[in-house]
């Protein structure tokens, strides 16, 4: 049995690095000259009607301008031609919040590109494990088909995705995960699955190939990154709605405003009106809305996360529930043998003696800590199986939970689950004392796992001792749990552990539920019951047997190193195979949400304040009453309009950064971000426009032709 190696987090070769707040390297600049530059043809490009009109608030604003520059072409004025230009670089803002957010996609779906090259592939005709005559055909990568088998040898390129279904080998992922470290590969397991495009540094494997040309894992993160796939979110369309409502609104607001006008003999030119209804409705949150979401992906995409829609982002903000695996997310994973308790007229030497022999042929980090402990502290020398002549060798299987030797003197000794070991005593003659079930108890109440070991001389079995592994709980994670509940979400550990073990774990990680001796079944009951109680689930995994509880769960973060089932049944994949990330998933998730909340309150603050910025000067000379409400003594109406429509193309230029690196995010409950949300967004968006209006007003007012 081999130790799979590690598998770092890494991050593109594209991308330029700095750290963020949370020590995770992000792309520098993210208004960087040299991004502006490749991102603003594609923002003239997106100027195209039949491209904006899924923008309804922009499209409004793309229509005005249209109008403004014919009626100063027809009627040409300073002003005119002024608030022409200025409505036609709000929508030039809007487009290249966009541009930029998809740019950075752009750029790693380059790298990813590099990593396609023109493979040739061995196929071979009816395979069948363990022989090694079948014929082989060289022929192109892209001619495979699903179901195909391909032999890849030391040297070569895995042709395409698929399973390893005979033999192991080191491979170099550093072309899709940009980790340099090998990792290992084998037949039979969790860790079978393969992408096209990544070498094989040693061994032979035979894959099966299962993909088509063209539905690559490579070709589907290029279509991710690259946004191709990018459809909106349920909350996106809502939001459209809303503020396609409130343009609606506003629209008819200024058109009646105009038959006043006229009443009152203070007729407004079509400029004015479009500038009016431009600076009202939301163009600010109506421009951003498209960065934010795609820019909430690439943030995953930043930690090596592939989400596979904008829709499990934002599920994975609202997530309520988070099933976490015990081992390898919670704890570090390799149990370690830290103590040998003795049972019956048993000594420490005996126990130490007969867990070393049953451990010779264990080559688990669990078996390789109890040829140490035996070593190190019962001064055992190691020995190697073949210094045991004759010696047979009984491995571990899912049936027995048991393995040992039988030597040749015929002494046989057994270790392994404690339930199982004393059914073994019993079948071979033996009595089990009651100071065993003391022992293991008090293991498993301490977060232990117990082995049992016992021998059999003569034709009777005994118990000798017990053996203490311990599962460490990695560094942090009770904070982190204590930040999730902060956050409203409930944590559910899942192990195979004996419901002791289980609980001893939980409260030391501070959990607020686990699941004990968990089956796939059981995952996949605790998901229903969570979602049949309203609540949105999380859970990670990678093995086949995971993927019907993936494919249930809201949001399902399959292992890069997990087979193709539990790959396709998710909607996010983690390309350096860490359990731990979908914390990181969710709070990233949160981010999103809170981002395009603080700039929706922040925008249709912004609206309110315009409104009462304008209204007033715009009417004063009708209306001299209005004259008390234009509390900033703005120069004149045509400055007012003007300085207004410069306010909004500013602020949205001024928001890309936020919306691409999105708010802030601090643990925290619904209603608390709620108020911080309406105490900075909402008092901000209400305050910064008679501050930059007032500011900008006092700038206009000198441009000749400007009343």
């Amino acid at each position: 049995m081999t130790t799979p190696t590690t598998e770092a987090p890494t991050r593109t070769p594209e991308q330029k690095e700095k750290p963020d707040d949370s020590g995770h390297r992000v792309q520098a600049g993210l208004l960087d000259p040299k991004q502006l530059v490749t991102s603003f043809p594609d923002a003239l490009r997106k100027l195209n009607p039949a491209t904006l009109y899924r923008n309804p608030v922009m499209f409004i604003v793309e229509i005005g301008s249209a109008l403004s520059t014919v009626m100063a072409i027809i009627d040409p004025s300073v002003f005119g031609i002024v608030i022409a230009i200025w409505l036609w670089l709000t929508v030039l803002a809007a487009n290249l919040a966009e541009a930029v957010a998809e740019g950075r996609g752009k750029a790693q779906a380059d790298s990813l590109r590099k990593t396609r090259t023109d493979t040739v592939a061995r196929r071979l005709s009816g395979w069948e494990k363990g022989r090694t005559d079948i014929p082989e055909t060289e022929v192109r990568a892209n001619d495979l088909s699903l179901g195909d088998h391909v032999v890849v040898e030391a040297g070569q390129i895995i042709p395409g995705d698929g399973d390893v279904v005979e033999g192991i080998a080191s491979v170099d992922e550093s072309a899709i995960t940009g980790e340099s470290a090998p990792v290992i590969r084998e037949a039979g397991g969790d860790r079978s699955a393969v992408t096209g495009g990544t070498r094989v540094l040693s061994d032979r494997i035979v894959v099966k190939i299962t993909s088509r040309p063209g539905e690559t894992f490579v070709d589907r993160m290029i279509a991710l990154v690259e946004g191709a796939s990018r459809q909106k979110t349920p909350n996106e369309i809502a939001l459209n709605i809303l503020l396609a409502s409130l343009t609606i609104i506003f629209l008819m607001a200024v058109v009646t405003l105009q038959p006043l006008a006229i009443y009152s003999k203070a007729p407004q030119s079509l400029i004015v009106l479009v500038a009016l209804l431009v600076c009202l409705i939301p163009t600010t949150i109506g421009a951003l809305l498209s960065a934010i979401g795609i820019a909430g992906m690439d943030r995953l995409v930043q930690r090596n996360v592939l989400a596979m829609s904008g829709r499990a982002v934002e599920a994975a903000g609202d997530v309520n529930t988070l099933l976490l695996d015990k081992t390898g997310t919670i704890t570090l994973g390799n149990r370690q043998a830290v103590e040998f308790l003795p049972v019956g007229a048993a000594t420490p030497d005996e126990v130490a003696n007969a867990a070393q022999l049953s451990s010779l042929s264990d080559e688990t980090p669990e078996g390789r800590s109890i040829v140490v402990l035996a070593k190190t502290k019962f001064g055992l020398r190691e020995r190697a199986p073949g210094e045991l002549p004759g010696a047979e060798f009984v491995p571990f299987t899912a049936q027995t939970r048991m393995s040992g030797i039988d030597l040749p003197d015929g002494r046989q000794v057994r270790k392994g689950a404690a339930a199982a070991v004393a059914d073994w005593v019993r079948n071979e003659g033996g009595v089990v004392p009651a100071t065993l079930g003391e022992a293991v108890d008090g293991i498993s109440g301490s977060g232990g796992t117990p082995l049992v070991v016992a021998e059999k001389t003569g034709g009777r079995a005994v118990v000798v001792g017990v053996i203490h592994l311990k599962d460490v709980v990695k560094t942090g994670m009770r904070a982190r749990f204590d930040e999730l509940r902060a956050m409203g979400i409930r944590t559910v550990m899942i192990t195979g552990d004996n419901p002791l073990t289980a609980k001893a774990i939980a409260d030391e990680a501070g959990v607020d539920d686990f699941l004990a001796e968990a089956t796939p079944e059981d995952k996949m009951a605790l998901i229903k019951r969570e979602q049949a109680g309203g609540k949105l689930v999380a859970m990670t995994g990678d093995g086949t047997n995971d993927a019907p509880a993936l494919a249930q769960a809201d949001v399902g973060v399959a292992m890069n190193t997990g087979t193709s089932a539990a790959k396709e049944a998710g909607n996010m994949v983690d390309l350096d195979s860490n359990p731990t990330k979908l914390i990181e998933i969710v709070e990233i998730g949160k981010q999103l949400l809170i981002t395009r909340g603080a700039l929706t309150t922040f925008s249709i603050a912004n609206d309110v304040a315009k409104y009462f910025a304008i209204i007033p000067a715009m009417f004063a000379v009708a209306y001299p009453g209005l004259d008390a409400l234009n509390i900033m003594r703005l120069h004149s109406p045509t400055s007012a309009i003007l300085s207004a429509v410069i306010f909004n193309a500013i602020v949205i230029v001024a928001l890309i950064p936020l919306s691409l690196r999105g708010v802030r995010y601090r643990p925290a409950s619904a209603a608390s971000m709620l108020r911080r949300n309406l105490l900075v967004y909402g008092v901000g968006g209400l305050i910064s426009p008679f501050i930059g209006i007032k500011i900008i007003d006092l700038i206009v007012q000198f441009i000749p032709g400007i009343r």
